[in-house]
C-alpha cells in the first residue's frame, strides 16, 4: 500500500460511511482494483471506520454529553439544544440505542467468519449495494413522516437495530438501512438521521475492538500510512455529516439510490468479464 492509497480510500470511507452508499461496498469495490494494496485481514479497514467514529463523535458531541448528564443520578442541566429534549427523552433514547445494538453484536459476534468471506466479493458487494438503492428510493416515497424523537418507542428501536444487523452485509449501507427503517416507522427524516448516527456509535466501536487483533500485525513502516488513512477519513466523514443533514430535510436520498444502481451495476458487469 502507498499514501496515494491510503488517502484516497480515507476519503472515500469518510463520504461513504456517512452517507447512505455503504462505505463496505465502496471499500471491497476500491480495493479488488488496487493491486498494490494489501492488509493484514482488515486492519486498514479497522483503523478508517476508527476514523468515522472519531468524527460521528465530534458532531454529535452535544448530544452525547447531554444524554451522559441525563444518566447521571445527580440533577445536571442540560445544554440548551434545537430540539429541546428533556432527560427523560435522553434516557428513552438510550435505552433504544443499547436495544438497537443487540441484534448486529450478535449477529457480528456468530458469523464473523462468514462475513468476511462475504467482504472478499466485489461482485456480492455491488448486489447489495443495488438493494440499498432500492431502500433509499422507496422511503422517498413516505410522505407522512412525522414523528420525533419523544414519539419513538421500543419496536422502533428493535426494528432498527435488525436493520443495522443487515448491513454487516458489505454493500448493506449502515446508515442508509437505519435511516430508510426510521422513515418506513413515519420517523421524520432529521430525527431518523440522528438516531441512526448515534446508533452507529456502539455498533462501529464494537467492530472495530472485534477486529482490533489485526491491528497488531501492522509492520511500522507502514503505520504511518494507516494514521494517514485515519485521518482523512475522519474530516471526510465530519464534512459529509454537515452536508448530508441539509440532504435529508429535502427527502432527495433517492438520488442517492441512482449512484447505488449505477456503480453496482457497472462493478456486477466488470468484475463478470462482461466486457
Amino acid at each position: 500500500m502507498n499514501l496515494s492509497s491510503a488517502i484516497i480510500l480515507g476519503i472515500v470511507q469518510g463520504l461513504t460511511e456517512l452517507f447512505p452508499v455503504s462505505s463496505s461496498a465502496h471499500l471491497v469495490i476500491l480495493q479488488s482494483f488496487l493491486p498494490d494494496f494489501k492488509q493484514p485481514g482488515v486492519a486498514f479497514d479497522a483503523m478508517l471506520h476508527l476514523g468515522t467514529l472519531f468524527a460521528v463523535v465530534f458532531y454529535f458531541r452535544v448530544d452525547l454529553l447531554n444524554m451522559l448528564k441525563a444518566l447521571a443520578p445527580q440533577k445536571n442541566k442540560i445544554l440548551n439544544i434545537s430540539r429541546d429534549n428533556d432527560p427523560a427523552t435522553l434516557r428513552k433514547i438510550f435505552l433504544f440505542l443499547v436495544i438497537g445494538t443487540i441484534p448486529a453484536a450478535l449477529l457480528g459476534l456468530l458469523f464473523q467468519d462468514d462475513l468476511h468471506k462475504v467482504f472478499e466479493s466485489a461482485r456480492a458487494a455491488a448486489f447489495f449495494l443495488i438493494i440499498t438503492g432500492f431502500l433509499l428510493y422507496f422511503s422517498d416515497k413516505v410522505t407522512d413522516a412525522r414523528r420525533d424523537e419523544k414519539d419513538m418507542n421500543i419496536t422502533d428501536g428493535i426494528l432498527i437495530g435488525l436493520a443495522q444487523a443487515m448491513a454487516l452485509l458489505p454493500g448493506i449501507s449502515r446508515s442508509g438501512a437505519t435511516i430508510t427503517m426510521g422513515i418506513f416507522r413515519k420517523i421524520n427524516r432529521p430525527a431518523a438521521a440522528r438516531f441512526s448516527f448515534l446508533l452507529s456509535l456502539p455498533a462501529v466501536f464494537g467492530a472495530v475492538l472485534l477486529e482490533s487483533g489485526y491491528l497488531k500485525e501492522i509492520s511500522y513502516q507502514e503505520a504511518w500510512l494507516y494514521f494517514a488513512g485515519f485521518l482523512c477519513a475522519a474530516l471526510a466523514g465530519f464534512l459529509s455529516l454537515k452536508l448530508f443533514f441539509l440532504i435529508i430535510r429535502r427527502a432527495r436520498l433517492k438520488f442517492f439510490a441512482y449512484y447505488c444502481w449505477i456503480l453496482g451495476t457497472i462493478t456486477i458487469l466488470v468484475k463478470s468479464d462482461f466486457f
